[in-house]
């Protein structure tokens, strides 16, 4: 078992983590990075990226996340192929983690940027055709189905904004939902409702997705009424799984102050959470607008308010030391 010893520990390595890596590396607090289960975070598994500032062209999710990996080292970031399975936050800072490894990790401020998971169906050729016309990020991904059919599946607030989002791009968006009213806020049915690209098709659960990835990509859904069990098929060329996502802040119950989703809580407008030198950033506090480039904003503040954080704890203890003498 080695302990590391670093002014920064970041937990997490998509946009958030990294973005945090470079900030916090050109201060001068040189820090770790442990990257997870998923190095790179979403968006290793996001073929086109075309909405990332600064590229002209289509670039692909794997290849920024290197990019950014790789400039995050340049400047003197250590990355660590492990992942937190415990940490010490009540008595820090200093705060303590432990890898899966065995190793531990100790630091000064920790910065936390496991994100969220979109959740998925779990139904036959969901993840086959996932990039290939199945999509949980309609902001993400919707550009790329620009004229054609497309279905969003779930009843609640986020499905209701994404086929909302939808019809800036296709004149035929369907709601296909299992039961026979919707869970989403009002003011957001009433718009659905009222606008003439969105149908509803309701009491039907998705029991496949239906298509070759190899030639074409998705084709249709096959679909049961959950009423009477009768099969039928619905055709359309993109399907947008919108049943909501889960951050991933297992490692903080009864840490970290949360929100009834789930997510951290932060101070308003900071990534500060409910302990001084923890900082949030990324998917895992930010359950609106989940996109790359603003969690690169939020790794941003949070070395931002980590550098400050130390400077002010250091500030601190000089003046106590001058005091004494």
């Amino acid at each position: 078992m080695t302990t590391h010893t670093t002014r920064m520990l970041i937990i997490g390595s998509g946009p958030a983590g990294l973005t945090a890596a470079i900030y916090g590396a050109r201060a001068g607090l040189a820090p770790i990075v442990v990257q997870g289960l998923q190095p790179g975070g979403q968006l290793t598994i996001t073929t086109d990226v075309e909405n990332y500032p600064g590229f002209r062209d289509v670039i692909q999710g794997p290849w920024l996340m290197a990019e950014m990996q790789a400039q995050a080292e340049h400047v003197g970031t250590r990355m660590m192929w492990d992942t937190i399975t415990e940490v010490e936050i009540d008595n820090g800072p200093p705060f303590r983690a432990i890898g899966d490894s065995g190793d531990d990790y100790v630091a000064e401020v920790l910065v936390i940027a496991t994100g969220a998971q979109a959740k998925w169906l779990g139904v036959p050729g969901e993840q086959a055709l996932a990039g290939k016309g199945v999509s949980a990020c309609a902001t993400c991904d919707g550009f790329f189905y620009r004229g054609k059919k497309v279905a969003v599946i779930g009843g609640g607030n986020t499905a209701v904004e994404e086929a909302l989002y939808l019809t800036n791009h296709s004149d035929d968006v369907t709601l296909i939902h299992r039961r026979g009213e919707l869970r989403a806020e009002k003011i957001l049915q009433d718009r659905l409702f009222a606008h003439p690209k969105i149908s509803v098709v309701w009491n039907r659960r998705v029991e496949e997705f239906l298509g070759d990835p190899q030639a074409g990509g998705l084709t249709g859904l096959r679909l049961a009424d959950t009423q009477t069990g009768a099969m039928s098929t619905f055709a359309c060329e993109g399907a947008f799984v919108a049943i909501g996502h889960a951050p991933s802040t297992e490692l903080f119950i009864d840490k970290l102050d949360m929100d009834e989703s789930g997510y951290l809580v932060v101070e308003p407008g900071t990534p500060k959470t409910s302990h001084p030198g923890v900082f949030a950033c990324g998917d895992v506090m930010d359950h609106t607008y989940r996109q790359a480039v603003t969690a690169a904003g939020t790794g941003c503040m949070a070395a931002l308010d980590a550098e400050r954080f130390l400077a002010t704890r250091e500030h601190a203890r000089n003046a106590a030391a001058q005091a004494a003498e």
